[in-house]
């Protein structure tokens, strides 16, 4: 797997060289490790169905599912094609609902998807699941389209097993905006905080994300996964519906942002990926999160807006919050 791109000096997306490979291998997992061994923190590249019934059910507090969508996409020589409605929201049917008996009752599932494919989602989380809301995130990244409105949003469906009974920590995901027209009473900040960077206040998240970049060849969580998601983005879902030490469980790993998500912020894991040069990818991407757990744009115990990073070094004197404390050792 030599890498064959040309990359400028200050490109900082993660590679696998040949020299790597034997070293990374004793952290991917195989489907029969799953059916005689299976164990926290496991990146398993198999066939979800390969694995999919040795994976114990009720075992996660949260699922993460990031398929691939209605689309044609090239998955480094692995093709999705698009097909019609009806089809697709078969092949969801086709492992949805095996993957949400792995969930525990008070659970919590989350699934990504664009507007082409998301009232397919809807209809067919439906089926098992409750609906709680529809997250709408802006994805500022990609060429503008000539003959339609640029497609800048993607979804995220939220959904439980007892709409009644379920885990989410609203304060620990709010977010700290920037001041624009401070508003004072008896002279004094109402609602906000005045400091010596700036002016902010914490704010509580809505279903409407603005401030998430996608990966892009400075940061060092990209990959050359062609629908890679940010870190950023899943640290969101995982602070509000996971607690310290909870299982997640991504059915479709990719280049293992979760996995690394759930390393940083402290909770247990399993991902299954059938490509192998993208497990190779999260496995290197583990390693390096027992090292560096930051998350870009959330620090201090807050997100912060995009483009954030001077006000964020400002307010915190560089330092961010200190993550759980989790074993160095990947598996």
């Amino acid at each position: 797997m030599a890498e064959s791109k040309h990359r400028a000096a200050r490109n900082r997306t993660v590679t696998v060289s040949e020299s790597e490979i034997p070293f990374l291998e004793q952290y991917i997992s195989s489907a029969d490790n799953v059916r005689f061994g299976f164990h926290d923190d496991m990146i398993v590249n198999s066939d979800l169905f390969d694995c999919l019934d040795a994976i114990p059910d009720e075992y996660f507090e949260l699922i993460v599912i990031d398929p691939p969508y209605n689309l044609d996409k090239d998955f480094h020589g692995r093709k999705f094609a698009a097909m019609s409605a009806g089809d697709y929201e078969d092949f969801l049917r086709s492992w949805f609902y095996k993957v949400c008996d792995k969930l525990k009752p008070e659970g919590s599932l989350y699934m990504c998807g664009d507007w082409k494919c998301t009232s397919s989602m809807q209809r067919v989380i439906e089926e098992r699941l409750t609906v709680i809301n529809r997250i709408s995130w802006q994805r500022e990244k990609g060429r503008g389209a000539k003959a339609n409105w640029k497609n800048g949003m993607e979804d995220i469906w939220f959904a439980v097993k007892n709409p009644r009974h379920y885990y989410f920590d609203v304060e620990s995901v709010k977010m700290k905006r920037k001041v624009i027209a401070p508003y004072r009473v008896d002279g004094r900040p109402k609602d906000w905080e005045e400091t010596t960077s700036g002016n902010f206040r914490i704010t509580y998240p809505s279903n409407f994300w603005d401030d998430i970049s996608v990966p892009f060849w400075s940061m060092p969580e990209n990959t050359d996964h062609p629908t890679q998601k940010p870190e950023k983005l899943y640290a969101k879902l995982v602070l509000a519906s996971s607690r310290p030490g909870d299982r997640i469980f991504d059915p479709f790993l990719g280049s293992g942002t979760l996995a690394v998500v759930a390393r940083k912020l402290g909770r247990r894991f399993c991902g299954v990926e059938i490509n192998r040069e993208y497990c190779l990818w999260a496995a290197k991407r583990l390693l390096g999160s027992s090292v560096n757990r930051d998350i870009q744009g959330y620090s201090g115990g807050v997100f912060w807006e995009r483009n954030s990073l001077g006000d964020q070094k400002r307010s915190h004197d560089g330092t961010c919050k200190k993550m759980v404390d989790m074993p160095t050792a990947l598996l």
